[in-house]
């Protein structure tokens, strides 16, 4: 089991925005599939008070429900990239 999880929805464009960082930095990850409606998004929802995606936990880190893509890839870079 890796450290990070990411929630997502698979056609969304901010998730693959997230998947094309954790990708490019090499990154092992977790993916657990919301449902395409809100309403049903349970799950994510308990770890971000929201239920859209992307959303990241990062367990090394203590990342618990990080949402918002932009924000998730700077996160990304910052612990993981180069400069890290």
């Amino acid at each position: 089991m890796a450290n990070i999880t990411l929630y997502e929805l698979p056609g969304c464009p901010y998730c693959a925005k997230v998947i094309d960082k954790l990708d490019e930095l090499g990154l092992e990850y977790d993916t657990i599939e919301v449902p395409s409606a809100h309403g049903e998004r349970d799950e994510v929802e308990e770890v971000s008070d929201q239920t859209g995606v992307p959303v990241i936990i990062d367990e090394e880190h203590d990342i618990d429900g990080m949402p918002e893509s932009d924000d998730i890839v700077e996160y990304l870079e910052a612990t993981y990239g180069a400069s890290a």
